[in-house]
């Protein structure tokens, strides 16, 4: 696939990690209409990530396996799921938890759960969706895409971001069905490549 191949019109674009980056340039660039579940956490293993959507979120924050590991900063703690390995740094607040009793968790599992439910509806809902990954190699990107394929009623494209030290924007062909990927390079990625992903998203909207 191509970039051209991405552009037109979608009910939904969700970021699939591998961080807050992706969500991030989606809401600067007014393509970030809800929150997915995953847009504010580090998922670095992929094929947990899959196995994720594969299972439907199921034990997704099961309060169990979450651990509070440090401070985010001064303000946030950084709790791991370690189910899925999942990274939350934005939910967990210092002055209203307690490590190991996480008391806002009530209140954090039934956002996750808002968010859950509006992405099924999404994906099932027959609307053209676009997903985005960054970082991934070719063999965990080739298992996401068949699952998709199995949670997705309507048609839908999958955007890999990988960043590495290239002097500007690679299209890569991967030769995989759905699969459009992208190198990007990989100096100072939260800041010096906003142009770039401005012109990715040239010619997608949300309908």
């Amino acid at each position: 696939m191509t970039l051209q191949d991405l552009k037109g019109p979608y009910s939904a674009i969700f970021s699939l990690g591998i961080n807050c980056l992706p969500a991030m340039e989606l809401r600067a660039h007014g393509l970030r209409n809800m929150a997915g579940p995953l847009d504010w956490m580090g998922t670095p293993v992929l094929p947990n990530v899959t196995r994720l959507l594969r299972n439907r979120f199921q034990g997704m924050l099961s309060y169990p396996n979450l651990t509070t590991i440090d401070k985010a900063n001064d303000e946030l703690y950084n709790v791991w799921d370690r189910e899925y390995d999942l990274y939350m740094n934005h939910d967990f607040y210092i002055h209203n938890n307690f490590p190991p009793h996480l008391a806002a968790y009530p209140e954090v599992k039934a956002k996750y759960d808002r968010r859950i439910l509006r992405f099924l509806h999404k994906v099932e809902s027959g609307g053209r969706i676009l997903f985005i990954r960054t970082d991934s190699n070719y063999e965990d990107i080739k298992e996401l895409a068949v699952t998709l394929e199995q949670l997705v009623t309507g048609p839908f494209h999958l955007l890999v971001v990988n960043h590495l030290p290239v002097p500007e924007l690679e299209l890569q062909d991967w030769k995989l069905k759905h699969v459009c990927v992208v190198n990007m390079p990989n100096q100072d990625v939260w800041y010096s490549n906003r142009h770039r992903w401005s012109f990715i998203f040239d010619g997608m909207w949300l309908i």
